[in-house]
C-alpha cells in the first residue's frame, strides 16, 4: 500500500507538470471506486487553472479557484504521466487532459482509491477532518506523543500508526522507527517516557524524510511512472521491514515476526526493549 512518503513523491512529481497549467477536461472511463465517482461535482475543475497541488496525510489535493478534488491512491494505485495519448489499458479508470498536452492518468486494479470532490475547505471533508498532525510539521514533537499517550494502554506500535494522533506513520515506517528507538513494539503506548518519545518523533521524521528523498519503497503494486522511470529506491535501506529470519545489522539477532493489530510486525528482540 503507498504510504505517506510515497504519496509525498508522487504529489512533487506531479508537480512541474499540473501546477499552473489548465485541466481541458476529465475522461472517467470508471466510477465505481471506493467511493463513487460524482462526475458532475468534479467537472468544475474543467477550464480551470491548477492553482497548487498539496497533500493532507495521503490525500493528494488539487486546488482550483471552484474549489478541491482529492485524490487517494487506496491499496495499489498508481499515477502516471504522459505525453501524448495512449489507449488505455485494464485498470486505468480515469484521465485528466492538461491544456498542455500532457495527460494524469490514474490506476487502481483494486478500486480501493478515490477521486472525490472536495469544495473550498477540503480540511473540514468528513475523510480529513479527522487527521492528526503532519509528521513532518513542527507541531509534531516527542512532547506531543508523550501527552496523548498518558492514557493509552494500547501497543506503542498501534499508537504511532493511529491516524487521528498523527498522519502517515504506516505499517513500513512504524517497524523502522521502532527498530532505530530500540522499541519494542508491544511496549504500551503510555509506559513510554519523554526522552524516548522525543527520541521516536525525530526518528519518524528523519525515515520519512529520507524516504521522501530516495522516492519511498515502491512496495507491491505502488509506482509512479513518468515514461518508462519508476521512483522509489528505500526499500534497499530497510532494517527489520519483511526481514523476518534475518540477521540484524546492528546485533546478528534474528529479526522476528509477530502480527499486531492484524499488521506484519518485524523487531529485534535484543535491540528492542
Amino acid at each position: 500500500m503507498p504510504e505517506l512518503p510515497e504519496v509525498e513523491v508522487t504529489k512533487r512529481a506531479l508537480i512541474p507538470h499540473i501546477e499552473g497549467h489548465t485541466i481541458e477536461k476529465l475522461e472517467i472511463r470508471e466510477t465505481r471506486l471506493r467511493w463513487p465517482i460524482r462526475v458532475d461535482l468534479l467537472k468544475k475543475i474543467e477550464n480551470e487553472i491548477v492553482i497548487s497541488l498539496s497533500r493532507r496525510g495521503k490525500y493528494i489535493f488539487i486546488n482550483t479557484a471552484p474549489g478541491t478534488a482529492m485524490i487517494h491512491l487506496g491499496m495499489s494505485g498508481s499515477i502516471s504521466v504522459l505525453d501524448q495519448f495512449v489507449p488505455p489499458k485494464k485498470h486505468d479508470h480515469f484521465d485528466i487532459h492538461l491544456a498542455n498536452k500532457k495527460i494524469i492518468r490514474f490506476n487502481d486494479p483494486r478500486r480501493f482509491g478515490c477521486f472525490i470532490w472536495a469544495g473550498k475547505q477540503p480540511e473540514k471533508h468528513q475523510l480529513i477532518n479527522h487527521l492528526g498532525v503532519e509528521p513532518l510539521e513542527k507541531d509534531f514533537q516527542g512532547e506531543y506523543l508523550y501527552r496523548l499517550s498518558r492514557n493509552r494502554k494500547t501497543t506503542i506500535k498501534a499508537f504511532i500508526m493511529n491516524a487521528s494522533v498523527v498522519v502517515g506513520v504506516g505499517n513500513i515506517y512504524a517497524n523502522e522507527s521502532l527498530f532505530l528507538s530500540g522499541i519494542h513494539p508491544k511496549r504500551r503506548a503510555n509506559n513510554i517516557g519523554k526522552k524516548r518519545y522525543q527520541n521516536l518523533a525525530q526518528t519518524i521524521k528523519s525515515i520519512l524524510t529520507k524516504s521522501i528523498e530516495m522516492g519511498g519503497t515502491t512496495l507491491r503494486n505502488f509506482s509512479f511512472t513518468y515514461g518508462k522511470e519508476k521512483i522509489g529506491y528505500f526499500k534497499h535501506n530497510l532494517f527489520v521491514y519483511s526481514r523476518d529470519g534475518k540477521g540484524c545489522e546492528a546485533c546478528g539477532s534474528l529479526i522476528k515476526r509477530i502480527v499486531l493489530s492484524g499488521r506484519g510486525t518485524f523487531y529485534c528482540g535484543k535491540c528492542q526493549r
